[in-house]
């Protein structure tokens, strides 16, 4: 027992140091400390020679966890997902986004730490170790998540959430968007159209869009362009899909269009292009034709895997909404306080829409 403790003892012993490695290289410890951070008036060789004194003694570089100490910074940014990891990592979109976010903290040399909005025992963003959180599209409880990040004094921005002047918001505009499809709709001379959603509230149970579920909503940009839609089409109806994925879209559609001809409606608005590839699976599979018998519109902008056709649809700038939210975070981080930003949508014809069917 005591020569175990002894060999543990004369492990820790000679656990090279970053001092070590200045006196190997011959340089102070903060001219080695310098050496390894990349910044500061080291000149090259001098940053060669510490090197290589780490190299003969093992040295692996400072300790991470200490210079978070010593920082009073982890050097971590939150990012708040609306679904777990396995689920948010198919929607590309999401991943979109998530990528222009990555890449601007990258600047101050931050990592990314994804926080899934579940509540099953998983990391939350009550404990989470960051300095900063950022809402990436998060669609429930949004207040209550508001409230505790404003306990943990961190700084926060949300993408495309609820209204809050004292919350820095990425947002697009989802109305003005769903409003642009709709008038091409519209013009085309549609008068029966419906709309398949993303989804509404927590759950993201699918079922009829009824006026109960609406006012339980709580994901906005899903109410967006809900009333994008009506602004054109008052009364229109639809199904709430359970999540942005081209099943569910079909899953909707085919409530929708297996129906008799009088009760089918002549388009549909699906709120993302993999619902919109969805209605389009759910059209060939009921002997309908796209656009002779049926029109389809998504939102997004987005390459949908295995879809051949030109999807009618409007863009967004998805890694724009990241990167804006990423360039927040540094400015706030550095003591700022940025400008809200709100990004255009832009109207992008294709081969799925057509006159209505006489």
């Amino acid at each position: 027992m005591n020569r175990d403790r002894a060999a543990s003892g004369d492990r820790t012993e000679a656990r090279p140091t970053l001092a070590a490695v200045a006196s190997r290289a011959g340089v102070s410890p903060s001219t080695a400390s310098l050496a390894f951070s990349g910044h500061g008036p080291v000149s090259d060789d001098t940053r060669a020679k510490v090197l290589a004194a780490a190299a003969e003694l093992g040295y692996g570089g400072p300790d991470p966890l200490a210079q978070s100490l010593r920082r009073g910074r982890s050097g971590i940014i939150g990012a708040l997902i609306p679904a777990r990891i396995g689920v948010s990592f198919r929607d590309p979109v999401l991943i979109q986004t998530l990528d222009g976010l990555a890449e601007e903290i990258s600047a101050i040399g931050a990592g990314l730490l994804l926080i899934p909005d579940v509540s099953d025992g998983q990391l939350s963003v009550k404990d989470a170790p960051v300095d900063a959180v950022v809402l990436v599209g998060c669609n429930v409880d949004t207040i209550s998540t508001l409230d505790l990040l404003r306990r943990r004094n961190i700084p926060m921005v949300q993408i495309e959430g609820e209204e809050d002047a004292a919350v820095h918001t990425i947002g697009v505009d989802n109305r003005g968007g769903v409003r642009l499809l709709a008038e091409h709709l519209r013009e085309l001379g549609h008068t029966r159209a419906a709309i398949i959603t993303l989804p509404i509230d927590r759950d993201s149970t699918p079922g009829p869009l009824t006026a109960e579920r609406e006012a339980a909503a709580t994901v906005r940009a899903t109410l967006e362009r809900i009333a994008g839609a009506r602004s054109v089409f008052p009364g229109i109806g639809g199904r709430i899909a359970s999540g942005s994925r081209s099943d569910a879209g079909r899953e909707a559609a085919l409530v929708l269009l297996d129906v008799p001809p009088a009760d089918r409606p002549t388009a549909i608005l699906a709120q993302s292009d993999l619902l919109a590839a969805g209605v389009l699976a759910a059209a060939e599979e009921l002997g309908l034709r796209v656009p002779e018998d049926l029109s389809v519109v998504g939102f997004d902008g987005i390459r949908v895997e295995g879809l051949e056709r030109s999807l009618t649809t409007v863009w967004q700038p998805s890694q724009g909404k990241g990167a804006a939210a990423g360039r927040a975070i540094v400015e706030m981080l550095a003591g700022g306080s940025p400008e809200p930003v709100t990004f255009d949508v832009r109207f992008q014809p294709g081969d799925t829409t057509g006159p209505a069917p006489s």
